[in-house]
């Protein structure tokens, strides 16, 4: 009873002296407004650009100007018909900066489908896409003319698809959220990643600060070192906690007020796909409509949060408590910190495909677990044997971790002057009891 005690006594004094703090209170606060508004700002961005670009293409086109009139039509910002049939002078204006650029379409354009397009170089390749979808469309069409396919069939087939995606379930059928869900899994995915990188270093600059001032030597002599490490680890996991609660709640409070605004400014999906010949995409969907977030995936978030914490909190405090200073800890910090970013380079293919043998694979590897399984639970159905098997592996993992680490902490936090290589990290674990 004694020792819990003093473990509580420490979880209170690293919690309260944290969050109080003013960094702590503006994070907390202005954390979720800032990636609201960037997920708004960049999915708004990106549909009322879609059709925008910072270049324009004079067209040279040697059909009897069939091509060029028809992409003029359909853009006339982009494109623009060429004033003179020489491309020497093309060359020229491109070069003065008079043009961005000019494409070729050549007499049999029809027979072949090739033109070519010459510009100053940069740019991306938005530009280069948007010409090809647009040159495609009228080759299609083109085609079917020359063929004599009937006008009425050619407007049958330029008629654009509206998938409305269902889900099956005992109860019914009910609207299908795939691919919004899979966006928001990767969004809790990123902020674990965050999550744990922010903390985990705060752990361990906090252990180097009262290690280079001493006042770890002070509470060493009345509090076993293993305590001092369960004592700051669940405090400072008791402050994120904290944080993550709150961002959740004002999180679902803004997606709930954010709907009715963005579906103001909305254009129409079906006439934006048929004017410009382009799929809807992801962020059409979310726009059009924002879900209910299930308890099951919140829930998944908050725990898989917690075991990643714990996992890479104990690791960090292992690391700060055999440095003196934080610049030691960097070369030490290296593998934890790329064990923390490796699951975000897998985060694409998941989110595409999260029932593959690789995404199930790769999120019960406990390294990879907090962040691959939330993603995979909030994009589909995991089963539930994976789930169960997540959770005892994981957890496991942080015992196991936790016993490490409280070995190299017990030696490393009364080491001073030595600047320990990992080879020492694993003579402390041994000789350590």
């Amino acid at each position: 009873m004694k020792s819990n005690s003093k473990i509580w006594t420490i979880i209170k004094h690293e919690y309260k002296s944290k969050i109080k703090s003013k960094g702590f209170i503006i994070s907390t606060v202005l954390g979720p407004v800032i990636l609201i508004a960037f997920i708004a700002a960049s999915v708004l961005v990106s549909v009322f650009t879609a059709k925008d670009t910072s270049r324009t293409l004079a067209v040279l086109d040697y059909t009897n100007n069939q091509i060029a009139e028809k992409l003029i039509n359909i853009d006339p910002k982009f494109y623009s018909k060429s004033k003179t049939a020489d491309e020497e002078i093309l060359r020229n204006q491109i070069l003065d900066e008079i043009i961005d650029g000019y494409v070729i379409i050549p007499s049999d354009f029809v027979e072949k489908g090739k033109a070519t397009v010459y510009s100053k170089g940069g740019g991306g390749w938005g530009y280069i896409e948007r010409l090809e979808k647009h040159l495609n469309n009228l080759l299609r069409k083109e085609r079917l003319i020359a063929t004599g396919t009937n006008p009425e069939v050619i407007k049958i087939i330029e008629d654009v698809a509206i998938i409305n995606t269902q889900k099956i379930t005992k109860k019914g059928t009910e609207k299908d959220y795939t691919s919004v869900y899979a966006g928001i899994g990767y969004v809790l995915g990123f902020f674990i990643y965050m999550l744990m990188l922010m903390y985990g270093q705060f752990v361990s600059r906090g252990v180097i600060e009262e290690k280079a001032n001493r006042i770890i030597e002070v509470i060493a002599s009345s509090v076993r070192p293993f305590q001092i490490l369960l004592g700051k680890v669940f405090g400072i996991g008791m402050l994120g906690l904290t944080q993550v609660a709150f961002w959740i709640t004002l999180s679902l409070m803004l997606l709930w007020l954010a709907g009715p605004i963005i579906s103001i400014f909305q254009p129409e999906p079906q006439a934006m796909a048929q004017g410009m010949g382009v799929e809807l995409s992801i962020q059409e969907s979310i726009l059009s409509e924002i879900p209910n977030i299930p308890v099951g995936i919140i829930v998944a978030f908050i725990f898989y949060f917690l075991v990643g914490y714990f996992m890479y909190a104990t690791i960090f405090a292992a690391i700060g408590s055999a440095v003196d200073q934080e610049s030691d800890a960097a070369q030490l910090q290296s593998p934890v910190i790329f064990a923390i970013i490796t699951p975000m380079l897998f985060m694409p293919a998941i989110t595409s495909n999260p029932d593959s043998a690789l995404a199930s694979v790769l999120s019960l590897i406990p390294f990879f677990t907090p962040i691959l399984m939330t993603v995979r639970i909030a994009a589909t159905t995991v089963p539930l044997w994976e789930i169960i098997l997540s959770v005892v592996l994981s957890v496991g993992f942080v015992f196991l971790l936790l016993w490490i680490a409280s070995k190299i902490y017990r030696v490393g936090i009364l080491m001073y002057g030595k600047k320990p290589k990992l080879k020492d990290l694993i003579k402390w674990i041994r000789l350590a009891k």
